[in-house]
């Protein structure tokens, strides 16, 4: 079963780049009102736009350049969801059902429960541990916590693993430790390694816990520039000039939903949420304050938004207001 939905992804997949081949590049005037349109949002930096693999467009209005690196907030889950297909890449972790404990070893804090044995990397990365979240109105405790890991780990199961979507920077944070301990390397240096360096991109050290674990889903510093080429990667399914960064099949099992999020109603996948805009098949990543990623492959377009991540935050109704920029450069009348 699983292989014929591989499968029927690929060809989905070979669909929509037969159809991408035809689209054509926003036109001048779409760009244009795109600018007067950003102009508007006050908190908004940057938007950087790619057609084709080329950036074809950039605008910046505050904050950090386009070719500065960014605190991306929680976009920094995407990018880590990456750096793990990465990491499935070079045979540091064996599969997304690999389970939690096996990568921990040792460093699992006693006392946990049975549960636990059940979370996989797939689990983690499609934000279903089934564990308390940490964000919302638990997350100031969490990272008050002396240790983000067993304060993570012992909360209470509120659902199964594999259950519904329960947003939690958290569950993002293990995955670091787990990358960390599978690796013996530091998240930083995978990054570096497996991401950065084949997309010839700075990903600069980020913060860390108190253990040392690099912050998993927060707090990340990448460029405007840099996202787009995160976004290709995928969009080009995980190759980079004919050598395979991620996983065959990845793209299409991080663009595949696998629960729903409470806020919007949009899919999730691995480090990614799936919507329609413009009637075409949009995969973003978001963090606070207004930091996106967008990829539209039928129209073979790649998009970056950055706002201001300091608080308060302006809530939902901005993610609406940066999905509208999408939407107006894609069917400008």
């Amino acid at each position: 079963m699983q292989k014929l939905i591989r499968w029927l992804g690929c060809c989905v997949l070979a669909v929509l780049g037969a159809h991408s081949a035809y689209a054509d590049p926003p036109l001048p005037v779409a760009l244009t009102a795109l600018d007067n349109d950003a102009s508007e949002l006050s908190r908004l930096h940057s938007v950087v736009v790619a057609y084709d693999g080329e950036i074809i467009h950039e605008y910046h209005q505050g904050g950090p350049g386009t070719a500065q690196p960014a605190n991306i907030k929680s976009l920094s889950k995407t990018v880590l969801a990456a750096v793990t297909g990465a990491a499935i890449e070079a045979d540091i972790i064996e599969s997304t059902h690999q389970p939690l404990v096996a990568l921990f070893g040792d460093h699992l804090p006693s006392g946990l429960d049975p549960r636990v044995s059940d979370i996989t990397v797939e689990h983690l990365l499609a934000q279903q541990a089934g564990l308390e979240r940490t964000s919302g109105g638990n997350y100031s405790a969490w990272v008050a916590s002396s240790n983000w890991i067993n304060d993570a780990l012992t909360r209470p199961f509120v659902d199964e693993p594999g259950g519904r979507m329960l947003y939690s920077t958290g569950t993002s944070h293990l995955l670091s430790a787990a990358l960390t301990y599978a690796s013996g390397e530091t998240t930083h240096a995978l990054a570096k390694r497996l991401l950065g360096d084949p997309l010839n991109i700075s990903i600069l050290p980020w913060p860390r816990d108190p253990q040392g674990i690099y912050f998993g889903g927060n707090d990340m510093q990448l460029s405007p520039r840099a996202l787009i080429e995160v976004g290709e990667l995928y969009r080009n399914d995980g190759m980079v000039d004919g050598e395979r960064i991620l996983p065959e099949g990845w793209v299409e099992d991080s663009w595949t939903a696998r629960g729903v999020s409470a806020w919007t109603g949009d899919g999730y996948g691995f480090g990614w949420f799936i919507t329609q805009l413009a009637d075409e098949a949009v995969y973003y990543g978001r963090g606070y304050g207004g930091q996106a990623l967008y990829v539209i492959p039928s129209r073979q377009m790649t998009m970056v938004i950055t706002s201001d991540p300091t608080p308060p935050s302006p809530g939902g109704q901005f993610q609406q207001q940066l999905n509208r920029l999408v939407v107006k450069l894609l069917h400008p009348h």
